[in-house]
């Protein structure tokens, strides 16, 4: 939603040249952040003790190469630079605030708790 709204201002402000700018910028954004996310998933899976070391590396990669992408697209004569970049910026912020709000609503047990039917036989 914030992608299509972010792409009709681009058009409003830029014209075609700005919408498709901003369109791509989200689109970049997005796809960085989905594959950043299947390569976490994938490390959680097969190595869960790795987790975080390899969610600060994994979002320190995307926004490295994310910067040299801008960088390397800065100039391009097909993208209207500013709208390029809001895109990006757009995309980010939103992709963020998403996973912010589904892992504060994310039910996660941090303390296993003890069956009912194993008794100890310790002090009660």
């Amino acid at each position: 939603m914030a992608g299509v709204l972010a792409t009709a201002t681009g058009a409003f402000l830029s014209g075609a040249e700005g919408a498709y700018s901003v369109a791509l910028g989200v689109f970049i954004a997005a796809a960085f952040f989905a594959l950043g996310l299947l390569a976490l998933g994938y490390v959680n899976h097969r190595w869960p003790e790795l987790f975080f070391g390899a969610a600060m590396v994994i979002y320190t990669s995307q926004m490295g190469v994310l910067f040299v992408v801008l960088i390397l697209l800065r100039d391009a004569a097909f993208l209207h630079g500013r709208a390029f970049a809001a895109g990006v910026l757009v995309g980010t912020a939103v992709w963020l605030a998403g996973q912010v709000r589904a892992h504060m609503n994310l039910k996660i047990l941090y303390v296993v708790p003890e069956s009912s039917s194993s008794s100890s036989g310790g002090p009660m």
